[in-house]
């Protein structure tokens, strides 16, 4: 039993044996460095972006950001999404843009020369446009594999005007995010809450940077975004509707009736914003100025105007301005909250009470943009797009963003169905009324005519408009054209769509930050600060084509089975018919009832002599 003992005593002490402090200290570097180097290569970013609007209505805008600098061809993800670096792999995608919209935006109540309106104010339906990272002559190849038809030049686009948006849009989008909709900001997510909306656009972005002296390396950003806006709930923010001027007070779980328990713990960056833009800045710098406040000026804004318009339900970490390098002090601002202290316990809750009546004004595009169709019947029609000017001469040639200011430069992109036939030489342009030379104002000019049943039509224009004018109307004339009855959709009475024409002002400056704001690593800021061309979108226009009767088809055939029963039931009759057994039947027939004929008949005529003897007494 001893020995035994011993030997087991032994083994045991043989494996528990330390292991050498200097391997257990290489292992946790070897995993340090792995997390560290992992971290460096995926990064994920979310934000939130709530701005009240001056028709009563506040805009929520969600923005997630994931940046992977791994290659393409790489297996192993931790953050970003795997199915779009393996799409970037196999079609060579160098930018694309995808989005889902339902609703329009309005440019004059909710902004059209910011640069967040300018990139999230997106058309009704399926908007799709990419570039390929392939030999121009291969483009055609690539864009066929994603079941569009080609088109000259580098970007490709797509559109479907009346595609329906609903949670199955939604739920793949997302899938694409580490935390998905259970922790952050997309916990606000409520889907009923957001398609209560008046406009609902999420919208898909992705872009490949080549880096390095080679081109070998590349970062991937893929940019998600959820542009809702929303009516505040009066009852459940408590605003007084009899206040018919005040604005109403609201807060996040009273807009989507969630809160936000704390950040994603897979998120770099986890931030809310209150944008209030540079007309309300100014609105309510003029009420403080006519309420005699001698202490604003040396206090901060929060507690100025906290105290006096509104009140914030929580205080900011940080307020960022607007930097102007003109002596203009009605900036734009920014209040920054932090969700990297939140608790379960201590959700988060962001609220604005207005206390005063406050009217303001959005910045509006630099020229008011219509589209609409003239013409009657089903042969032919034309497309206008009229483009109005707001401002005064000196207030256009600021709100433009050009110094030289004269002439204004418009482009225009349209795309035409192909059963559109289009006639370009019909293209006229009116300023104020009085036709103009198409050579005096068309800059560029490029068409690509259609094809039947294969490709629509692309019409691009570059328009130089002088200063001077008050209005301007575009028109181009065309014919409806007749489709094979397969070509029909299920609701053809209903019309035909055109998609929307796209305008843009190329002359756009963005609004810049104070640059010593520690908050330089947010990835909002830099879509603010980016010169880009303000965008903007027309009206879908809906034409009626010729539709034939789709009852007729059940109709003939009604009436073909009706007159082939007829005839084939009165043929087989005749065929089928015997006339000598028919004889005989008849004949056997009529023996049988002979005899019973007879007592009917003498019955009846004794009844008959009775009746007359009766009558014969009475008289």
């Amino acid at each position: 039993m001893e020995p035994s003992v011993k030997s087991t005593g032994m083994a045991g002490n043989h494996l528990l044996n330390p292991i050498p402090l200097s391997l257990i200290i290489i292992l946790l570097l070897l995993l340090l460095t792995t997390a560290t180097a992992d971290e460096d290569e995926e990064v994920f970013r979310e934000e939130l972006l709530l701005k009240p609007l001056p028709d009563r209505k506040v805009l929520s805008h969600f923005r997630f950001l994931s940046t992977s600098t791994a290659p393409p061809d790489s297996n192993h993800r931790h953050l970003f999404p795997k199915s779009i670096s393996q799409l970037v792999q196999k079609f060579h995608v160098m930018d694309m843009e995808l989005s889902f919209t339902r609703g329009r935006w309005n440019y004059e109540n909710w902004g059209g020369y910011e640069p967040l309106s300018s990139r999230n104010a997106k058309p009704p339906g399926v908007e799709l446009w990419a570039i390929f990272d392939v030999p121009h002559e291969d483009v055609d190849s690539s864009w066929r594999e994603w079941g569009f038809q080609p088109s000259s030049g580098s970007v490709r686009y797509g559109t479907l005007p009346r595609e329906a948006v609903c949670t199955e849009n939604l739920t793949p989008w997302l899938k694409l995010l580490p935390c998905r909709d259970k922790a952050g900001i997309s916990l606000l997510m409520d889907r009923p809450s957001i398609y209560r909306g008046f406009y609902h656009s999420q919208r898909l972005r992705l872009r490949v940077d080549k880096s390095g002296s080679s081109g070998t390396g590349s970062i991937i950003r893929l940019e998600q975004t959820l542009t809702v806006v929303l009516q505040p709930s009066y009852q459940r923010a408590g605003f007084d509707p009899r206040i018919a001027r005040l604005q109403p007070s609201w807060s996040m779980s009273s807009l989507f009736g969630r809160k936000i328990s704390g950040a994603c713990v897979l998120a770099r960056t986890s931030n809310v914003y209150l944008h209030l833009e540079k007309n309300l800045i100014a609105t309510l710098k003029g009420m403080q100025q006519e309420n005699f406040q001698a202490e604003a000026e040396s206090s901060s804004l929060q507690n100025a105007f906290g105290s006096s318009a509104f009140e914030l339900s929580d205080h900011p970490d940080e307020i960022i301005k607007e930097a102007n390098d003109s002596q203009d002090d009605d900036l734009s601002h920014m209040y920054k909250f932090c969700l990297g202290r939140l608790t379960v316990s201590r959700p988060f809750d962001l609220g604005i009470r207005w206390k005063k009546p406050v009217l303001w004004s959005c910045s509006e595009l630099p020229l008011r943009v219509s589209r609409f169709l003239m013409g009657s019947g089903n042969e032919r029609g034309a497309i206008a797009i009229t483009l109005t000017s707001p401002y005064k001469n000196a207030e256009f040639m600021l709100a433009s963003g050009a110094h030289e200011a004269c002439p204004v430069t418009v482009n225009v992109f349209q795309v035409v169905p192909w059963y559109i036939k289009v006639y370009y030489h019909t293209l006229r342009i009116a300023l104020d009324g009085e036709l103009q030379p198409t050579e005096d104002v068309f800059e560029k000019l490029r068409v690509l005519p259609s094809e039947d049943k294969v490709s629509p039509g692309v019409l691009e224009l570059v328009l130089k408009l002088p200063c001077g004018f008050k209005s301007a109307a575009l028109t181009v004339e065309f014919d409806k054209g007749f489709l094979h009855i397969d070509e029909y959709p299920p609701d053809a009475n209903q019309g035909f769509d055109i998609p929307s024409a796209v305008i843009t002002f190329p002359n756009h400056a963005g609004i810049q930050f104070d640059s010593q704001s520690p908050d330089r690593n947010s990835s909002l800021f830099p879509g603010f600060e980016e010169r880009v061309p303000v965008r903007a979108y027309t009206e879908v226009l809906l034409v009626p084509l010729t539709t034939p009767d789709f009852s007729m088809p059940y109709n003939v055939i009604t009436i073909t089975c009706t007159v082939f029963a007829l005839y084939f039931g009165s043929l087989l009759n005749v065929l089928r018919r015997r006339a000598g057994e028919e004889e005989r039947l008849l004949q056997s027939k009529g023996k049988k009832l002979s005899s019973l004929a007879q007592l009917v008949s003498k019955i009846s005529a004794k009844l008959r002599g009775r009746n007359c003897s009766c009558l014969a007494i009475i008289f």
